[in-house]
């Protein structure tokens, strides 16, 4: 059977958000779509109210001027409206917030450890594997310009790393994050996470990736000199393939 990997990466011009590759991104998207409609409407809204207030009260087509100075119904017209339309912004706004952190039976841990300037990562508790005491540990730098392949297409520069994470679909899977050294922030926007990693406290967060692709990310957390330099690249693949690359890798270490 042969699957089609998607390649989540930042595009030229990019003016929206990327593709939802998770449940979390998916509301967060919603929201944003929203959210996005009520802004219009109230800028459009506005908008009018300048133009009839300028055209109409200017002084060669208005040439009294109004005793007009104070009005109680104005008032509470003008404070009543934007308090319910927060009101009803923060109903899906919690209901979200809420829903990502929701906490579910992990079926499998990756635990993500940030140094100055790399990624390590190790996963562990495979509930389907007979070798539960053992775990894959990975150390992924940034590769290079001159390190990438030149025969290959879809690398892409300052994103790609030496190793690549697996993960797979329609899995919950828990990411205990935290750092070595000093603040890093480990962020996937098609996953909707951006989770900092703070020395000496760890971090949890649920993650339910809904397709396979190959995702990238970057630190989003100023942490030095080459905080740049920082790349996450996850590969996500089916359930059976992924228990398939996680037994023949047991076996070979």
């Amino acid at each position: 059977m042969i699957f089609i990997i998607q390649c989540d990466s930042p595009a030229l011009w990019q003016t929206y958000l990327p593709d939802p590759a998770s449940i979390t991104m998916e509301g967060i998207l919603i929201f944003n779509k929203h959210l996005l409609f009520l802004l219009t409407v109230i800028v459009l809204f506005v908008g009018w109210l300048l133009f009839y207030t300028i055209y109409y009260f200017i002084e060669y087509n208005n040439k009294f001027s109004s005793k007009f100075v104070h009005s109680k119904e104005l008032e509470i017209v003008w404070t009543s409206i934007p308090a319910l339309i927060l009101l009803i912004l923060s109903t899906p706004s919690f209901t979200l917030l809420y829903a990502m952190d929701e906490i579910s039976e992990p079926e499998l841990t990756l635990k993500i450890l940030g140094h100055q300037w790399f990624w390590s990562y190790e996963i562990s508790e495979f509930n389907s594997c007979q070798k539960q005491e053992q775990s894959l540990k990975y150390v992924c730098y940034m590769m290079v310009l001159d390190g990438l392949p030149t025969t290959k297409q879809g690398y892409f520069r300052l994103l790609e790393t030496n190793k690549r994470v697996i993960l797979p679909t329609n899995t919950h899977l828990r990411l205990l994050v935290s750092a070595a050294d000093v603040l890093h922030s480990w962020t996937v926007p098609s996953f909707g996470l951006k989770v900092d990693a703070c020395p000496g406290r760890l971090n949890q967060v649920n993650l339910f990736i809904k397709r396979i692709g190959v995702f990238f990310g970057q630190c989003s957390e100023i942490c030095g000199v080459n905080h740049g330099f920082m790349p996450i690249v996850i590969v996500s693949l089916p359930t059976v393939q992924f228990h398939h690359y996680i037994m023949t890798k047991l076996e070979l270490n």
